[in-house]
């Protein structure tokens, strides 16, 4: 996943099915993965993950939700957060 942005990994998690498709330029790519996977569009958020930080960052033009109260492009729910955070960590956080 990261051939195309070296240093860090654009996702997009479906936070209720705790799932997520990575890699690529653009987080809509990964979006478009989980919707023709069967994620439902109000479940998947998106996120980078940083490999050598093991950090994760929660910038993305599809988080711009008005309708879902998220105005922003940063995911700004304390609970999503921690549950995009919990589903990253959990499927890329592994040892080499």
């Amino acid at each position: 996943m990261l051939q195309v942005l070296v240093d860090y990994i654009k996702v997009a998690v479906d936070v209720e099915q705790a799932v997520l498709a990575g890699g690529g330029a653009m987080h809509a790519d990964c979006e478009a993965a989980l919707l023709q996977d069967g994620s439902h569009p109000d479940t998947i958020w998106g996120a980078d993950w940083i490999p050598s930080k093991k950090a994760v960052a929660f910038k993305s033009m599809i988080n711009l939700r008005p309708r879902l109260g998220n105005r922003s492009m940063e995911v700004q729910s304390d609970e999503l957060r921690m549950r995009i955070a919990e589903s990253v960590k959990s499927l890329l956080d592994v040892a080499p």
